[in-house]
């Protein structure tokens, strides 16, 4: 949660995120590059670990009945929440012609829907089926959805980014789902290590988390599948790496998740033999996730928005209201020098997640003390 923040605190703050994306080897830098890389990490360690948990509600609760019925209620409600309290969030304002970003908790939604679907399946079968989407679904890269006519939208929801409009309004799909629900699949698979003893259950995961890593080098190295964007020599050796470490997020590739979740199944295994105190940041805000995930753009567009009024006076009138260039904005709506370097951005980083810290422990004080039924969608 605090990693991700660097990229969405990015793209508020950073001069470079109004213009063009850090992956364009033409235009950027090694620590940009690495700046956005390092946040890759975060989105399929949020799916894996959701569906390792809804396997854990299965071993507590026992009835797939009610984990389907939690799985359909709380992806609904993330939809709710991106379509309402993220865009405030994003925009300052409801403006039905703004653009609508279907992002990851959208993405994440309609997985869990999906997942109450499998529920019912054995475990094993349900990871078999989201192994074999992840393994797969690169072979429908070819497919585009100019050729589905009117159902093309579809094909962007399911397997490629791309926009639609509704009633005169842009919809962007930026997180196409058909992936991430094989990853949350295979997540719920996954849970069944803890039913193993801690140190079988952490060799597994140092076993499978190295083998990813070797698979994602190795078919990166043949360079023929797994990723739409074969890598290539560049002007310098430090570039030709930044290639080959430049994988597909949208959608996430066989590639990308090799890459993304072998470290993080690594991190698991290692995180478990060390113990957090109660008010850890780590622990404090991973224990309210979906909190701070809101509460993080919010602070994080206050503060930009202050710095960009006390640096460019009323001019700055767009940052409080409406979306930023980086987010579907016009770019003309914003002064031309709008943006600040990436060192600010670090700063900034650190300031928004120290800000989002007391917050965080009250609402965490709050679940752990209410038992109110809604308490547990947050």
């Amino acid at each position: 949660m605090i990693v991700m923040a660097l990229d969405h605190v990015r793209d508020f703050v950073h001069a470079d995120a109004m213009v063009f994306q850090p992956e364009d080897l033409t235009r950027t830098t090694p620590m940009l590059f690495l700046t956005r890389w390092i946040t890759h990490f975060c989105a399929p360690a949020f799916v894996l670990l959701a569906g390792i948990a809804a396997h854990r509600k299965l071993r507590r609760d026992g009835s797939t009945w009610r984990l389907s019925t939690y799985l359909v209620t709380r992806g609904l409600w993330l939809i709710i929440v991106e379509l309402t309290l993220l865009r405030l969030a994003l925009n300052f304002r409801f403006n039905f012609h703004d653009p609508w970003l279907l992002l990851v908790l959208c993405a994440v939604g309609v997985s869990m829907i999906v997942l109450a679907a499998l529920a019912p399946l054995p475990a094993g079968v349900v990871g078999a089926l989201g192994v074999g989407t992840i393994a797969l679904h690169n072979l429908l890269d070819p497919i585009r959805a100019a050729s589905f006519g009117t159902f093309a939208p579809l094909w962007l929801l399911l397997h490629q980014q791309g926009a639609f409009t509704v009633a005169g309004s842009v919809v962007l799909v930026a997180y196409p789902v058909l992936p991430w629900a094989g990853l949350l699949a295979a997540g719920f698979s996954a849970g069944m290590l803890y039913d193993l003893d801690p140190r079988r259950r952490q060799r597994v995961l140092v076993a499978l988390g190295s083998g990813l890593i070797v698979g994602f080098i190795t078919l990166r190295l043949l360079n023929h599948y797994g990723d739409p964007q074969p890598w290539s020599a560049q002007s310098s050796g430090v570039m030709t790496v930044l290639s080959f470490l430049r994988v597909t997020k949208y959608p996430p590739s066989l590639a990308f998740l090799l890459m993304t979740v072998g470290p993080t199944l690594l991190a698991l295994a290692w995180l478990e033999r060390r113990a957090l105190a109660t008010d850890h940041p780590l622990a404090v805000i991973g224990r309210v996730p979906l909190f701070y995930y809101l509460g993080h753009f919010f602070v994080a567009h206050i503060v930009v928005s202050t710095m960009a009024r006390l640096r460019h006076g009323g001019s700055a009138a767009a940052f409080f209201s409406g979306p930023f260039p980086s987010m579907g904005g016009a770019r003309d709506a914003y002064p031309p020098d709008f943006g600040w370097p990436l060192w600010v951005v670090y700063v900034v980083w650190l300031a928004v997640v120290a800000l989002m810290y007391p917050p965080c422990r009250w609402y965490g004080r709050v679940k752990r003390e209410r038992r109110w039924w809604w308490l547990a969608y947050t």
